[in-house]
C-alpha cells in the first residue's frame, strides 16, 4: 500500500511539472495520470477504510500536493478513513491542523468539511478536539523556572480542566499505543466489517491534579489523564522537539515488529521492539506516552557505583575530558587507566536485584539481550544516535530494553563536534548484562536474525523510509551550514537533496556496504559477517574513547 500510493503521488508531482514546464509529452502524461486517477478512485470506494490506515500518515504527509486533481483524489481517501475512524484519524492529523505552512492548514480544513458534509455531528467532535490540541499546546509551551518542580491544573490550567471537564463535551480518545495501532485480519483478502482497533477505548474524563516539571532541558511536564474506564493514564507533554520524527519512526517499528512477527525464527525467540504512542501536535510540540515500571541506564549505574564507593563526581570527570585535537594514544590511555578502572562492569547485578528467582532472572535477561539486539540492528540500519544513558531504559518488570528520544536519525550524531563513530551502544556494562557468554550467543544470533529479515523485506521497508522524503520534516526545511539546497515549491512540498542522500545510506546500510567517512569499504558482507563488523565497531576501546564524556563510553 505505502508503495502504490507513493508511485501515484510521484507521478502526479511530476505530472505537474512537466505542465508547467510545457513539456512535449505533457498530454501523454495527462492521460496517464487520468487513468490512474480513476483506478485509485476506483479502488477507494472498492477497499474497506481500514486497508488506507497502514499508510495514513503517508496520506496526511503529501496533503499539500502539487496537482489538483490528485489532491481531489487524495481528499476523498483521508475522509473517507476519518469518517471510518474519527477518534485516531483527529490524533493523526493533529499536527497538520496546526501546521506553520497556511496551505497544510487550509487543505486539512478542505478535508475537515469534507467529512462535516458526509456526516454533519463531526463538526462538534472536530471543533472540541481542536480546542483540546491549542489547550494541550498552551500546557506544553508554559515557561516555568528553574526551581518549579509542580504545577497545578486547576490554578495553572483552568481553562483546560473545564473545557474536559464540561458535560457537553465530545468523547475523545487517550492516544495510547493500543488503540493508534490497526490490526490488520489475519487472512489475506477485503474483510469490509474487519475491526482495526479492538479492545475497550479509553476516553478524556478529566486530568489529574499535579503537573509535574521534568529535569531535562526543555523542561517537559508530566500529566495524569482521567479514563471514561476510571483507571488513570500518564502522559508526557513536550515542548520545542519537532516529534513528528519520533512519530514516523514509531511507524517504522510497528512495521519491523509485524515482520518479526510473520517470521518464524524470530517469532519463536519473542523478538520485538518496545514502542508507545507519539502524538505530535504541531511541529515542535507533541505529547507522548508514558512507559512505566521503566529505569534509565545511567541511572541503575550511577546508584550501584555510589553504593560501591567508587562513583566519580562531574568534577573529576571534567578533568579527564581531553580536547578533541589530543592525540589518539592519550585519550586511550585516560580512557583504560583512569576511567574504566573506577567504572567496572556492574549492570549484571541489576539483574540480580530485581529478579531475585532464577527462572525469571534467566527469562529477564534473554529479554534484555533480544530487545537490545533488536534495537541495535534497526538503530544501525536507520543512523539512529545520541544513544547516552538516559535514552536506554529498562523495564523492570520483563528486562526488555526500551529507546526513547528519536530525534537523532540518519546519521546525525556524525555531525556532531565530537562525532558519534560507533554504530550503537555496546559498552562493557552492556556486554556485562548479558551473562558469562557476552554478545556471543543470545545477542549475535538475535542480531543476524533480525539484520536477516530487514534484508529481506528490504522493498516494503524503504518504501515506508521513503516516505519520509514528502514529510516536510522543520529540520530539513531550514538551511543547514555548508551547501545543501532546499527547494521548496509553491505547495510547501520539500525536495531535498539531503533526504535522498539519507534513503540511499540506508538502502546501502540493508544491501551489506560498510562505509568510512562517506567511501565504500570493500565488497558488501554477509549477514554474520555484517553483524560480526558491527558488533566488533561498537566494542572497539580506540573508538570508544575518542567518543563525547557525556555520551559515557567508560560506562
Amino acid at each position: 500500500m505505502p508503495r502504490m500510493l507513493s508511485l501515484w503521488l510521484d507521478f502526479g508531482a511530476k505530472a505537474y511539472e512537466c505542465e508547467k514546464a510545457g513539456r512535449q509529452d505533457r498530454s501523454q502524461m495527462k492521460t496517464d495520470l487520468a487513468k490512474i486517477n480513476k483506478a485509485i478512485t476506483d479502488h477507494t470506494q472498492l477497499l474497506a477504510p481500514y486497508q488506507f490506515l497502514t499508510a495514513f500518515s503517508q496520506l496526511i504527509s503529501r496533503i499539500c500536493h502539487s496537482h489538483d486533481e490528485v489532491f481531489v483524489v487524495l481528499m476523498a481517501i483521508i475522509a473517507k478513513v476519518f469518517l471510518a475512524y474519527p477518534q485516531q484519524a483527529m490524533w493523526m492529523m493533529t499536527a497538520v491542523s496546526k501546521s506553520s505552512y497556511p496551505m497544510r492548514v487550509n487543505r486539512c480544513k478542505e478535508i475537515f468539511n469534507t467529512a462535516i458534509h458526509m456526516k454533519a455531528s463531526l463538526g462538534k467532535f472536530i471543533g472540541d478536539a481542536a480546542r483540546l490540541t491549542d489547550k494541550l499546546l498552551e500546557l506544553c509551551n508554559k515557561p516555568v523556572d528553574g526551581n518549579t518542580t509542580t504545577l497545578n491544573m486547576g490554578i495553572h490550567f483552568k481553562s483546560l480542566k473545564k473545557l474536559v471537564e464540561d458535560q457537553k463535551f465530545s468523547e475523545i480518545l487517550i492516544p495510547l499505543q493500543s488503540v493508534m495501532i490497526p490490526t490488520l485480519p489475519s487472512v489475506p483478502g477485503t474483510h469490509s466489517n474487519h475491526d482495526p482497533f479492538p479492545g475497550c477505548w479509553a476516553y478524556i474524563a478529566g486530568f489529574g491534579d499535579t503537573v509535574e516539571i521534568l529535569p531535562s532541558l526543555q523542561k517537559p511536564k508530566k500529566i495524569t489523564l482521567k479514563g471514561s474506564d476510571g483507571k488513570s493514564y500518564i502522559m508526557m507533554c513536550k515542548p520545542k522537539d519537532d516529534l513528528r520524527k519520533d512519530c514516523r519512526l514509531m511507524e517504522f517499528n510497528s512495521l519491523i515488529n509485524k515482520c518479526l512477527r510473520k517470521d518464524a525464527e524470530s517469532r519463536r525467540r519473542e523478538l520485538h521492539i518496545r514502542t508507545y504512542a507519539v502524538i505530535p501536535l504541531n511541529e515542535e510540540c507533541g505529547i507522548i506516552e508514558w512507559v512505566n515500571n521503566t529505569a534509565g541506564l545511567r541511572n541503575i549505574l550511577i546508584k550501584l557505583y555510589k553504593e560501591k564507593g567508587i562513583y566519580m563526581t562531574g568534577k573529576e570527570l571534567r578533568q579527564c575530558m581531553l580536547p578533541k585535537t589530543a592525540p589518539l594514544s592519550e585519550k586511550l590511555k585516560v580512557y583504560k587507566e583512569t576511567l574504566l578502572p573506577r567504572h567496572p562492569p556492574i549492570f549484571q547485578e541489576w539483574f540480580l536485584r530485581k529478579f531475585p528467582d532464577p527462572t525469571s532472572w534467566y527469562s529477564s535477561r534473554s529479554a534484555y539481550c533480544r530487545s537490545t539486539a533488536v534495537m541495535s540492528m534497526v538503530g544501525y540500519i536507520l543512523g539512529l544516535g545520541d544513544r547516552h544513558g538516559e535514552n536506554i531504559l529498562f523495564d523492570s518488570l520483563t528486562g526488555d530494553c526500551v529507546h526513547v528520544d528519536f530525534n537523532c536519525l540518519f546519521n546525525k550524531g556524525e555531525t556532531f563536534d565530537f562525532p558519534e563513530i560507533v554504530p550503537f551502544r555496546l559498552t562493557h556494562n552492556m556486554v556485562n548484562g548479558m551473562g558469562p557468554m557476552g554478545t556471543e550467543g543470545l545477542f549475535r544470533r538475535a542480531c543476524e536474525v533480525t539484520l536477516r529479515l530487514m534484508r529481506d523485506q528490504r522493498e516494503p521497508l524503504m518504501s515506508v523510509l521513503k516516505t519520509f522524503l514528502h514529510d516536510p520534516l522543520v529540520e530539513w526545511s531550514k538551511p543547514v551550514r555548508g551547501s545543501t539546497k532546499t527547494l521548496v515549491n509553491e505547495t510547501g512540498e520539500i525536495v531535498n537533496e539531503k533526504a535522498k542522500t539519507h534513503v540511499l545510506d540506508i538502502d546501502q546500510r540493508l544491501q551489506g556496504v560498510i562505509k568510512n567517512r562517506n567511501r565504500v569499504k570493500g565488497l558488501p558482507l554477509s549477514i554474520e559477517g555484517h553483524v560480526h563488523h558491527l558488533i566488533q565497531d561498537a566494542t572497539d576501546e580506540t573508538l570508544l574513547c575518542q567518543m563525547y564524556l557525556g555520551w559515557a563510553p567508560y560506562m
